[in-house]
């Protein structure tokens, strides 16, 4: 290390400016060099960790309220990496008042990390069927919060190197990697922080709100504590009141945020909301489902079982599948239950092996009074096995030619988290887990709405080796969203029908029922023929096959 008195060596930084522009110039600090550096170095640490959790906060929100989608990520990471860039350069106007400076960041960067969660959901809750003007207003409401977001985070930086360095000198390179490595360290503290602490234990609103309490009180303590010397007692004044409101905000934010939530619900899904609940996977939140009101089953907020319809679209995914042999069943997803009701209804079905991703909504489906008549008890009969496990995973590890009949029941393509569920590598695995005479049934979206999705997972299933054959049912409303997008129920889009392709290992199957079979009350034989007829007509020829590496469903 330098000492503030050495000369600089040759390449090093030579202007350094202190308080009143002089280079040579120390602070006063109350307390030794070595502790005041260590201080600014856990501030650095601390304050990145908090940036970095505002940064994930934007990506979780932009995927809930927007799409889970790589384009929604890209959208917030690349516009705040650019703000940061240009955050660091204005900062470069702040040097000579490097102390006040970081303070005024420091609150301003905890009040609009800390409120972005509370005030994007607001938005999207009261105002996200506006239509019109505002129909892109949350989108537009989240890449600012990303803007302003990344810079004050990049202007952080040029001001601690400055702090930093007036408590004692040393060259440019060895102050940069000691700052880069408090950044780095407390980058990864807060990036496991987010996923496995704050999101489980508090939410997205409360998290976000006690990270900018805790970036108020560092980087205030911080300015106040060290930097005393180096403030106006005016500029003090300010910087103690400043974050004295930006605290009593975050404080009465969080005490609120409960009644916040049951508002914001009430304002995207009615007054019947019955049960809201956060899953180690997602948010599972059921209405109705009492004093004959219909049952509606969201996952993430994007609606996924509709009582008023659900037997026409669970009917259709099953029965159809259930033509031959089919003592040993698959069903991949489908933990609410209800596909398993149906297959249950065949004669000779020895065993039903159920993979879902989310316990939370298995428990719900096994203990919730509506949701588990609707389902029939399915999942306690004793000859049904569910597994908690990712369907991609599990099926690597499945026996070969084990099943006679795979339904694969699962959320739409577009969504990020389930396009390797549509990828040509897991029908590889799927086929090489059914037997030799199965049939493999797939929930591909919304034929009309989306025909190019719907037909790339017909292209891919071929890919993968199946002889396939598609077919189309129609709905009252959408039980099953057929994109990412989330919207309040009352504006949803209603994509009113369900595309599906049945597909076996050797023949091209066709879409019948099992004249051995239970009475099926939404098919026939005929609808089924001009359902497949109807989805026949949507055909999009030249697709290319989806892959692992190269997804091909929109967002």
């Amino acid at each position: 290390m330098i000492e503030s008195q050495a000369p600089a060596p040759p390449g090093s930084a030579q202007s350094w400016d202190g308080p009143q522009g002089d280079a040579g110039s120390a602070l006063r600090l109350p307390v030794r060099q070595d502790t005041g550096r260590f201080l600014v170095l856990a501030g650095v640490f601390v304050c990145a960790a908090c940036g970095l959790v505002y940064e994930l906060e934007l990506v979780a929100l932009a995927a809930y309220l927007m799409g889970d989608s790589v384009a929604q990520t890209s959208v917030v990471l690349s516009v705040m990496v650019f703000a940061m860039g240009i955050g660091s350069l204005a900062a470069k106007r702040l040097r000579r008042h490097a102390a006040a400076g970081f303070g005024a960041v420091e609150a301003a960067l905890a009040l609009v990390g800390g409120c972005s969660a509370m005030a994007l959901y607001a938005v999207f809750a009261w105002t996200g069927d506006w239509g019109g003007v505002w129909a892109s207003g949350p989108r537009t409401l989240l890449v600012a919060f990303s803007l302003a977001t990344g810079l004050l985070i990049g202007a952080e930086v040029p001001l601690l190197m400055e702090l930093i360095q007036r408590i004692r000198r040393q060259d440019a390179g060895g102050a940069v990697a000691d700052l880069s490595a408090a950044d780095y360290v407390g980058a990864l503290v807060g990036g496991l922080a987010f996923p496995f602490l704050l999101l489980p234990l508090l939410g997205q609103l409360t998290g976000a709100l006690i990270t900018g309490a805790v970036n108020a009180v560092v980087g205030g303590a911080l300015v106040l504590g060290l930097f005393r010397q180096d403030l106006t007692p005016r500029a003090r004044r300010l910087l103690v009141v400043a974050n004295v409101c930006v605290l009593a905000v975050l404080g009465s934010a969080a005490v609120l945020v409960d009644d916040f939530e049951r508002a914001a619900r009430r304002a995207m899904y009615g007054p019947d909301v019955r049960v809201a609940l956060h899953t180690d996977v997602q948010e599972v939140l059921l209405t109705g489902g009492r004093d004959g009101r219909p049952l509606n089953l969201f996952l993430d907020g994007r609606l996924r079982v509709s009582g008023r319809d659900e037997l026409r679209y669970h009917e259709a995914l099953a029965h159809p599948a259930m033509h031959g042999p089919h003592d040993r069943v698959l069903v991949l997803g489908g933990g609410d239950g209800l596909a398993v009701r149906e297959v249950l209804r065949h004669r000779g079905v020895r065993r039903v092996d159920v993979v879902e991703l989310d316990a939370g909504v298995v428990r719900l489906a096994r203990h919730d009074p509506a949701l588990s008549a609707l389902n029939g008890h399915a999942l306690d009969d004793p000859r049904v096995r569910v597994t908690t496990a990712d369907a991609f995973d599990w099926l690597r590890g499945a026996p070969p030619a084990a099943y006679d009949v795979i339904v694969s029941d699962l959320p739409h393509p577009g969504i990020t988290a389930s396009t390797k569920l549509y990828s040509q590598e897991f029908y590889g695995l799927a086929r090489r887990t059914l037997a030799p005479d199965g049939r493999l049934v797939v929930h591909g979206g919304a034929v009309a709405h989306r025909p190019r999705d719907f037909w790339t997972v017909d292209a891919t299933l071929r890919a993968a080796g199946f002889r396939t054959a598609a077919y189309r049912v129609r709905g009252r409303q959408a039980g099953f969203a057929a994109g990412p997008d989330r919207s309040p129920v009352r504006t949803a889009h209603a994509h009113r029908d369900w595309g599906f392709v049945l597909a076996a290992r050797h023949r091209p199957p066709e879409p019948r029922l099992d004249p051995s079979g239970p009475h099926v009350r939404t098919l026939t034989d005929a609808s089924l023929a001009a359902d497949a007829r109807a989805a026949e007509r949507t055909r999009v020829r030249g697709l290319t096959p989806s892959t692992l590496l190269h997804p091909r469903y929109s967002d």
